[in-house]
């Protein structure tokens, strides 16, 4: 799935809320080093988030579950930062 929409996800949670939360729980498993459900296609970890929940991969009763350890044989990633001009 190349663009992910709300739309794409909203069949697997009730409402956008409900979503945000979801994803954003998600995405910081991953970006902890958790073994994503889906393939990783070179996507930062909100995206891979997103992906899972729209192939109903993961809902909220699975992240409770799957919320014990990160993958042992996967690194933490490190964390995205955008790069900002300086004002000077």
């Amino acid at each position: 799935m190349a663009r992910v929409t709300v739309e794409d996800c909203l069949h697997s949670v009730d409402n956008r809320f409900h979503l945000v939360l979801l994803a954003s729980k998600r995405a910081r498993q991953l970006a902890m080093g958790y073994e994503p459900m889906v393939p990783w296609e070179n996507d930062k970890p909100t995206v891979v988030a997103l992906r899972e929940i729209a192939d109903s991969k993961i809902d909220l009763a699975a992240l409770q579950k799957y919320r014990h350890t990160p993958s042992a044989h996967q690194p933490a990633r490190e964390p995205m930062h955008d790069s900002l001009p300086s004002e000077d």
